[in-house]
Order: C-alpha cells, then sequence, then structure tokens
C-alpha cells in the first residue's frame, strides 16, 4: 500500500510532524468537553434538575462507564493492531467516530441526561482508543534517546490546540452571551466548534503517518481476535521480566487518579466553590493549557537530560503542592496559582509518562503495551473521578474535602515509582522479551 512502510525506514520530519498534530487535534475535545465547558454544563444545567452532590456523581458515573469500555478493550485492541498491522486503520475509525459523537452532543438541552451521558459515553470511548492508537506509533518514528523530546512536542503542541478551541468558544459565547443567549442556547454549539477542529487538524496525521509494515487484509477478523488474546496472556505471563514496566503502570494508575480527577472535574470546582461563570472558566482553563505546554515542552527536554522517572517525581511533588494551595484558596489569586501549578506538572507528567512506556516497549508490540497503558490510565480515569464523586455526594456537595482525596493519589504513585528502574526497564525492552 501507499501509505506504508517497512519497519527499518527512518520516518521524515514531516511524518513526526504528522504524529504530533494529533495531539493538537483531539486536545479540544479534552479541554472543552471533558475540562472546561461541557462538564459544567452537564451538572449546571443539563442534570440541573438534580442536587449539586448527584449531578456530580452522575457526571463521574459517565467517565467511569467510558474509561471502563477502554479499559476492557485497550490491550485487545493495540494487540489485534499489531498482529494485523493495521494501527492507522483503527486510528482513523476512532477518529471519526469521536467526531460524529462530539457533533451530536450539540443537540443535548435541559434534562436530556441520559442521552449525554450515552453520547459522552461514546465520544470518550473512540477519543481514549484514538489516543492508544497514536501513542503506538511513537516508538516507530523516534529513537529511544530523542523520544521524550518528540513525545514532549506532541503534548505542547496539544494545549495549543486545546488553547485554541478554547479561544474559538470563548468568541462565540462572548457574542452568544451579548445577545442576550444562556448556558443552554450556546454551549452546544461548541460541540460542533470541536468536532470541526478535530476533523480538520488531524488531516495531516491521517495522511501523512505512516503503517510502519504492510497491512495484512488477509488475515480474518476472528483470527485477529484470537491471536489478539493470546499477545495479552503472553504480555501477563511476562510480567516478571518486565518487573520495571509494571510497577511502573501501577504508580501510573494511581497518580494519573488524581490527575483525571482535575481533567475532569476542575471547571466543576471552579463553578461550584469559586463561583465561576462559563467565560472565567473558559479564560482558566486557556491559561492552563498555555502553562501545560510549557511543562510539556520543558519536561521533554529535561527527562532526556535527568531520565523520565525523576521528571515524573518532580511532577507529582508540584501536583501536591497545586492541590493544597487549590484546597485552601478563598480568593481568586490563590487559586489562579493552584491552576498554574496544575498546567505546569499536568504537561510534564503526561508527556514524561508516555515515554516512559515507550522506552520499556520491545520492538515490534507497540500497540499492545500502549494498550496496558491505556489500560492503567482508563482504570485510572474510573477510580479518580469515582472518588471524588462519591465524596461530594457523601458530603453532601462539599468540594473542598473531595479535593483532598488528591493529595493521597499523588503520594502513593510517587512511593511506588521510586522503587522503578529505569535503565533496568530499558535494558530488558531492548532485549525483546
Amino acid at each position: 500500500m501507499a501509505d506504508t512502510l517497512t519497519s527499518t525506514d527512518t520516518a521524515t520530519r514531516r511524518e513526526r510532524f504528522a504524529w504530533c498534530m494529533y495531539d493538537f487535534a483531539n486536545s479540544g475535545y479534552t479541554t472543552v468537553i471533558l475540562t472546561a465547558i461541557f462538564n459544567a454544563y452537564f451538572v449546571g444545567v443539563v442534570a440541573g434538575g438534580e442536587s449539586n452532590g448527584q449531578a456530580t456523581l452522575l457526571w463521574t458515573l459517565t467517565m467511569a462507564a467510558a474509561n471502563l469500555l477502554v479499559l476492557l478493550s485497550a490491550p485487545i485492541v493495540g494487540a489485534i493492531a499489531d498482529h494485523s498491522n493495521a494501527k492507522k486503520r483503527f486510528l482513523m475509525i476512532t477518529t471519526t467516530g469521536c467526531i460524529v459523537f462530539t457533533a451530536l452532543l450539540s443537540t443535548i438541552g435541559p434534562g436530556d441526561v441520559a442521552c449525554a451521558m450515552t453520547l459522552v459515553i461514546l465520544a470518550t470511548f473512540m477519543f481514549a482508543s484514538g489516543e492508544n492508537l497514536i501513542a503506538a506509533f511513537l516508538p516507530e518514528i523516534t529513537t529511544p534517546e530523542t523520544m521524550g523530546r518528540l513525545s514532549g512536542y506532541g503534548w505542547a503542541l496539544g494545549y495549543l490546540g486545546g488553547l485554541l478551541s478554547l479561544a474559538l468558544c470563548l468568541v462565540y459565547v462572548t457574542h452568544a452571551e451579548q445577545q442576550g443567549l444562556d448556558a443552554a442556547q450556546y454551549v452546544p454549539v461548541t460541540t460542533l466548534i470541536v468536532a470541526v477542529l478535530f476533523g480538520l487538524a488531524a488531516l495531516p496525521t491521517l495522511l501523512w503517518l505512516r503503517e510502519r509494515k504492510a497491512v495484512s487484509a488477509s488475515i480474518p477478523a476472528a483470527d485477529a481476535i484470537q491471536a489478539g488474546f493470546w499477545r495479552l496472556r503472553m504480555t501477563m505471563r511476562e510480567a516478571r521480566a518486565h518487573t520495571d514496566l509494571f510497577r511502573f503502570l501501577l504508580s501510573l494508575t494511581i497518580y494519573y487518579a488524581g490527575i483525571h480527577i482535575v481533567i475532569v472535574l476542575a471547571a466543576v470546582y471552579a463553578q461550584e466553590v469559586m463561583g465561576f461563570t462559563t467565560r472565567d472558566t473558559i479564560v482558566l482553563i486557556m491559561v492552563v493549557n498555555i502553562t501545560a505546554a510549557i511543562g510539556a515542552f520543558l519536561c521533554g527536554h529535561l527527562q532526556d537530560r535527568i531520565g523520565s522517572k525523576r521528571s515524573i517525581a518532580l511532577t507529582l511533588v508540584i501536583w501536591s503542592m497545586a492541590i493544597i494551595c487549590a484546597y485552601q484558596a478563598r480568593e481568586e489569586n490563590l487559586f489562579w496559582l493552584a491552576a498554574n501549578l496544575i498546567g505546569i506538572a499536568l504537561g510534564g507528567a503526561q508527556s514524561a509518562g508516555r515515554a516512559l512506556v515507550g522506552q520499556f516497549t520491545p520492538p515490534g508490540r507497540q500497540g499492545e503495551f500502549f494498550g496496558l497503558w491505556g489500560l492503567a490510565t482508563k482504570l485510572a480515569a474510573i477510580i479518580g473521578p469515582m472518588v471524588y464523586g462519591g465524596m461530594v455526594f457523601i458530603f453532601e456537595g462539599d468540594h473542598r474535602i473531595a479535593i483532598l482525596s488528591t493529595l493521597v493519589f499523588f503520594a502513593a504513585g510517587l512511593a511506588i515509582l521510586m522503587t522503578v528502574n529505569e535503565r533496568r526497564g530499558k535494558e530488558v525492552a531492548k532485549i525483546g522479551y
């Protein structure tokens, strides 16, 4: 096929740029739908007839259901993609699915709780599956020595994409509010902005990023699925050989639970605790995206010098400081400080974590191992928000108490991270078990 290469071919600069552009393309979904606008809209308007604690719990249940689907399917999809050499084909399917379901969110209004939950679950499933697949290309288009740098570039570009999405939404929301429209009228339109930008920005990836091997079209679907399950079983049996990878995945699962609390509930916290309006929240997340882009860029260079493990440990310390500031904040200044610390730590932690998994991955098993990475992150995405939502429900809408739970996740994740031997993990990957 015209868009495939052999595994020995070197990726071009254009192809690496195309890989980074996917982070730019899909970031609008995270920032607008999950972090800045639609989540707060769901809690405050769509499920506005419920109590605050119950509405928040419904949103976290939605996130849990979506990530449970990804958790169950990610390793299998990755293994099948490796077996059939069809990661790009899978990527095109998940990209299209996320765009379509995001666009359909424009039909959601007050009281459409069940429909909103269903569409968000489907869109998030497609988004997360695509995220795992694009990550699986990373070891194929760069070297272990520069993997952290390219991953950092991708995350940085991703935050710029999120910033663009928010800027476009801010322009529209400001105009809509001047026209006297309310959130039920203008928030649905922001989902269309996200869908269109995702589709346009993903074109370089879908056109220029290439499969490193020819697609095996002759493999029956049933055989590919069977091979996927077999490879997953083999990977789990080899856990002892990949000790450092699995220790890191455990650490990542724990500290990512804290990260996902912030990602999916930051706007809700700003709205319910600090009294932010939709426009205030958009500006807040825009600033966080800028600091996150800076954090990802700097961490990408830092981890190639001091190692991914130390870089991640540094970000977890910053995360803890940020959560303490957010809990203590009664005025906006301290809350803004917390938000910017979160931005720096968010970009660094995500960039370094993805790169470390790539460095621990044997050649030819990228889809499979990044499927495990996806499993870990999605398990975290279930645990973290569910703990937060449960605490808000139990404490009758008290978000300040709930935010403290995040500190436990970061402290425990850091403790397990200290048991990971980065050099040994890289050596095991080179041997290619």
